[in-house]
């Protein structure tokens, strides 16, 4: 010990660097192949295994009597294995053979330890390119470490695969050929016993884990089987008789070690790795299987799968456990740390997905109950949602959308209480039912941030739109924040923002998802109807974010005056019932639109029926001021509700198309209502034309779908007898003879169904479908399926939002429309002019756009009548309707387009006439008949170009302001056209221009005259250098002198616009765009 007490302490860099590589030299001889083993005989491979084996064992043994270099590490090893508690001797060759690895593996790691402890590195010079830190000398090469893996594959091998038994862990025999050869040479009776041999392996494996560098190399390949092992050791269940004693190959103590080694190889290893292992040690329910090599195989006994369950029940329940096992399972199935190649595949794999989810909503019995056990998961489950990796966030929002469905299914109150109301918290903190606390009430502080709304947004469109299982729990759920999502998708319709798509999808899936009074109710909320739908806080509003997304903020008080603040009101308004018709133009063919319209009309009605009736209460003379106040109140919400009824219904006829009727019950409510309000109305004795034209319509309907548009059944017939007592009110009560034997013959037909129809339903259901012979129908139009009916309720919308148009319409004009081109004849010609001089309003504009479609189709029959067309068309222009006069402008454009010489120079006449012959209303629809006539004769105008600008110069000079703002409108489109030929007459139109734009006193027509000058420079654009080069600098000096003294704003912004186009028409003058061109010269 004298002796050796200086080696000790003598310096140990170049000995013990020596030492290393003798430990990974004398490691590498033990591994070193011996004799062939390439026979095919399954002895010769046992023989030659165990050959080699002893061969090595003496090869080291020779080495270190003979070399004396390696004395040194004799030494060690001798050290270690006094230390060693086991013995290494065995009359099993394969167990000595690991016993002399395990004790050069003590002494690797007592080495480094070695090296580690004396080391220390000399301070870096940062000056030289040497600056990076000295590498630690206990690190091992890439060589080295392959040394290393092979030594541990022979370890475990050898040394822990073997006494496995069956069924835990993966059999040896099944993984290599190799394997099979091990487990067959292996002496299972040779002392020490097999249990001891596997306790002595994982107890030096878990101690050469303790060092870093040798922890990773062994856990990242061998973990799995060091976890078999230990809870074979810890916790397999003891034989009451046993033939030997347990107590003689393992203690309790030891038992208990092996317990707390595994769980602290659990907590220390990558989680996922844990997760994975536990489950293949677990392994999976008993298969049928044919295969003979999986019919080997034993099933986990019940203690391990209880074990492992109990353990990854552990794993679930720590901090990013859910995250642990999700990735443990999918990191398994091939999709690798970060998504890999197959994270698509994975991906779709949607019954690994509801594996996950089963297991994530199954309470744990180690859970103290499923609320606590809900309380701690749902957090990290919503932080699935949340992964920014692509392919890995794909998978995990997968299970995480497939967890939220199968938890609201299992236990919808936990998941509402957890996961949904966390997810919808940003949402839910800005709605009219929520307190706001008031050191959150100061205007411009943020309630919700863009990432927290943007967050929940996507995660909503995640759980609810892309899982799309509509389970009761998640549409209660979303119900009440639907108001402040529409509300936030309005505010994305007038910005830009990536909400604006996903907010859309959210509102569209909930309306058809929802039952449909639910979905009636929310829209009510969406249109302002109805107050008491949870909506937008009135002190929160959206504001644009940084990065695209939007913030809720409380409003601050807007300055200005209460007109300003009207008309953001009113805008505002206006832009939720255009975006509200969109949404609903999305779902006509669920029938929602439909049934929504409906109620709107019969919403109408009753409001219609309060106002006749006088429903309002008047207070007495001596009521309070808080009384008189709270009527006024009344009354203004009274008249906001009938408002907002009116310009619902007028969105809903903009936007909806005949197809808004999906049924039959559709059409009938519609029938319904629309027969209701005239009976109101007659019961108060308001009668009206309108309605007189909405209740032949409505009846004229019902003899359509009686008439054989549509196979009816039973069923519909059904339906129709609800009409019954208001037909039976209808042919009692109005005083109109027709429409009262209409309404008597239709109850008769529909009580018979329909085996008795008279002639006047006949010729109703004639006249609605537009049909001179309702006989001619083919068969297969017969059978139209009535589930798809859509022809009944054709143009409701436009009726019902313009009622003087929605009288029974004459069958003429449409039935010579439904006539191809050229097929014409002199009695359809006659019937449609007829029509147009009819008194209803609807029959002459529908006839009035026949004959302009005739003209624009050039039929030769309308061709030949041009005078009494265009004599038509003028007397039209003078109807107060705007229907008919603006059908009557159509018409006399596109006959002016194909007889411009006749016509062009008659209606210059009659604008050009004073107000004796025509009223100013009259010459201002000439006027718009002429701009439409030169925007069609296009390049052609220069033909009149002089009888047009006399004619407008003349008009400029009106007494009328109307009629001079009128022509100067009509000579800008004239200029636009003109280009070159406005040469001769610039100066003219310029000093009218700078007369009017100066002198004149009316606003309008000074801001006519300046944007004339606009259209002008717009319309010339780079030609405006050569056409306008005399008076480019007068026109200058007008805009000028409008931009300085001109009292109007809209006339200076008209200017400034002007001086833009003049100044951007000088640059490309003054420094024309270089253009890289090469020209090519051929010389003759």
């Amino acid at each position: 010990m004298a002796a050796s007490q200086p080696a000790a302490a003598a310096p140990n860099g170049v000995q013990e660097t020596c030492g290393l590589e003798q430990i990974l030299e004398a490691l590498k001889l033990l591994l070193s192949p011996g004799g062939s083993g390439s026979s095919s005989l399954q002895n010769t491979k046992h023989d030659v295994l165990l050959e080699t084996l002893k061969s090595n064992l003496c090869a080291l043994e020779a080495k270190f009597l003979k070399d004396a270099q390696w004395k040194k590490l004799k030494a060690l090893r001798d050290e270690m294995a006094q230390k060693a508690e086991w013995p290494q001797s065995s009359k099993d060759i394969t167990w000595s053979f690991t016993s002399q690895t395990l004790l050069l593996l003590l002494c690797l790691k007592e080495i480094m330890t070695r090296l580690v402890a004396d080391f220390n590195p000399g301070k870096p010079n940062p000056r030289t390119p040497e600056a990076a830190p000295a590498l630690s000398p206990d690190t091992l090469s890439v060589s080295q470490q392959k040394t290393f893996q092979s030594v541990l594959q022979f370890v475990v091998t050898l040394g822990v695969c073997p006494y496995l038994m069956p069924g835990v862990g993966v059999p040896l025999r099944d993984r290599t050929e190799f394997g099979a050869v091990v487990q067959d040479v292996v002496c299972l009776e040779a002392a020490p016993h097999a249990t001891r041999r596997l306790f002595i392996c994982c107890r030096v494996l878990l101690d050469l884990a303790q060092h870093a560098s040798l922890g990773s190399l062994i856990f990242c390949r061998h973990f799995g089987d060091i976890a078999a092992g230990l809870c074979q050791l810890g916790f397999c269940p003891t034989k009451r008789k046993p033939p030997v004693p347990v107590e003689e190959v393992l203690t309790e103590e030891e038992r208990t070690l092996s317990r707390q080694a595994l769980r602290d190889i659990l907590d220390q290893v990558y989680q996922p790795l844990a997760v994975r292992e536990l489950l293949i040690l677990q392994g999976g329910p008993p298969q049928s299987c044919t295969d003979v090599k999986t019919q080997l195989r034993s099933r986990a006994p019940a203690w391990l799968r209880r074990l492992c369950g109990q353990l990854l029940s552990e794993r679930l329940m720590r901090p990013s456990g859910v995250q642990a096992v999700v990735r443990g399972i999918l990191e398994g199935a091939g999709a690798g740390a970060a998504g890999g190649s197959d994270a698509e595949a994975t991906a779709a794999d949607w019954r690994k997905c509801d594996l996950i989810a089963k297991i994530l909503a199954s309470c744990p019995q180690q859970s103290l109950s499923p609320e606590s056990y809900y309380k701690d998961i749902c957090p990290q489950i919503l932080d699935l949602l949340h992964l920014q990796d692509k392919l890995t966030a794909r998978q995990f929002q997968r299970v995480a959308t497939t967890t939220f469905i199968t938890m609201s299914r299992e236990r919808p109150e936990l998941a509402a209480e957890y996961l949904l109301q966390p997810m919808l918290a940003p949402l839910q903190r800005c709605l009219t039912t929520a307190e706001i606390p008031e050191s959150d009430m100061a205007p411009g502080t943020i309630l919700v941030t863009e990432e927290e709304l943007s967050r929940c947004v996507e995660d909503v469109f995640k759980v609810y739109v892309a899982a799309n299982e509509p389970l009761p729990v998640l549409l209660d759920s979303l119900l009440p924040v639907l108001g402040v999502l529409f509300s936030l998708c309005c505010f994305t319709q007038q910005s830009v923002s990536h909400l604006r798509s996903l907010c859309q999808e959210i509102l569209l899936w909930a309306l058809v998802k929802l039952e449909r009074k639910k979905a009636i109710a929310s829209l009510k909320g969406f249109s302002g109807l109805d107050k008491a739908v949870p909506a937008l806080h009135p002190q929160c509003q959206f504001r644009a974010a940084m990065h695209g997304g939007l913030v809720v903020t409380i409003k601050e008080a807007i300055s200005g005056d209460e007109d300003e603040v009207l008309y953001q009101k009113v805008s505002s308004e206006q832009s939720r019932m255009e975006f509200l018709g969109d949404l609903l133009l999305h779902c006509q063919h669920c029938g929602l639109a439909g049934d929504f319209f409906i109620f709107c009309l019969k919403e109408l009605s009753c409001l219609l029926e309060d106002n006749e009736a006088g429903f309002t209460p008047t207070p007495s003379c001596d009521a309070s001021l808080l009384e008189l106040e709270q009527h006024q109140t009344l009354l203004i919400e009274d008249q906001e509700r009938k408002l907002l009824v009116l310009q619902l219904l007028a969105v809903l006829c903009e936007r909806m198309s005949e197809q808004i009727f999906t049924h039959i019950t559709q059409v009938v409510d519609f029938v319904a209502a629309t027969l209701q309000r005239a009976c109101a109305g007659l019961a108060h004795g308001a009668e009206s034309s309108v309605g007189s034209q909405t209740l032949s319509l409505s009846m004229g309907l019902v003899a359509v779908m009686l008439g054989g548009a549509v196979q009816l059944k039973s069923s519909d017939f059904a339906v129709l007898k609800r009409l019954l007592p208001l037909l039976e009110k209808v042919s009692n009560m109005y005083p109109d003879p027709v429409i009262q034997e209409l309404a008597a013959d239709l109850r008769i037909t529909i009580s018979t169904h329909g085996a008795f129809c008279t002639e006047a339903v006949s010729m109703a259901a004639q006249s609605t479908l537009n049909k001179k012979d309702p006989g001619q129908k083919t068969e297969g139009q017969r059978q139209t399926s009535h589930d798809t009916f859509t022809e009944g309720a054709q143009n409701h919308p436009e009726q019902e939002q313009n009622p003087p148009r929605t009288g029974q319409v004459s069958s003429e004009p449409c039935t010579a429309t439904s006539q191809p081109p050229g097929n014409i004849t002199t009695e359809q010609f006659r019937e449609v002019l007829l029509s147009a001089c009819d008194p209803q309003v609807p029959t002459r504009a529908a006839a009035l756009r026949t004959l302009a479609r005739w003209v624009e189709q050039r039929e030769a029959r309308a061709l030949e009548e041009q005078k009494k067309l265009l004599q038509i068309f003028l007397e039209n222009l003078e109807h107060e309707d705007s229907f008919v006069y603006l059908s009557a402008i159509q018409g006399v454009a596109l006959l002016s387009d194909v007889y411009p010489e006749e016509i062009v120079v008659d209606l210059l006449a009659k604008y050009d006439s004073g107000k004796d012959k025509h009223t100013p209303e009259t010459r201002m629809k000439i006027g718009e008949v002429l701009m439409r006539v030169v925007r069609a004769l296009g390049d052609m105008v220069s033909k009149y170009r002089e009888p047009l600008i006399h004619t407008f110069l003349r008009g400029v000079r009106d007494a009328d302001a109307a009629h001079r703002a009128s022509s100067l409108a009509n000579l800008g489109e004239l200029c636009q056209h003109l280009h070159f030929l406005l040469g001769p007459v610039v100066h003219e139109v310029t000093a009218c221009l700078i007369a009017v734009a100066k002198t004149d006193t009316d606003v309008q027509v000074r801001r006519a005259a300046v944007h004339v000058v606009v259209l002008l420079l717009r319309g010339l654009s780079q030609k405006a250098t050569e056409v306008l080069s005399d008076v480019l600098k007068d026109l200058y000096r007008l805009l000028k002198h409008v931009v300085h003294l001109e009292p109007d704003d809209v006339a200076r912004l008209h200017a400034q616009l002007a001086l833009e186009e003049l100044d951007e028409i000088m640059r490309n003058f003054l420094f024309p765009p270089q253009k890289l061109e090469k020209k090519i010269v051929v010389l003759p």
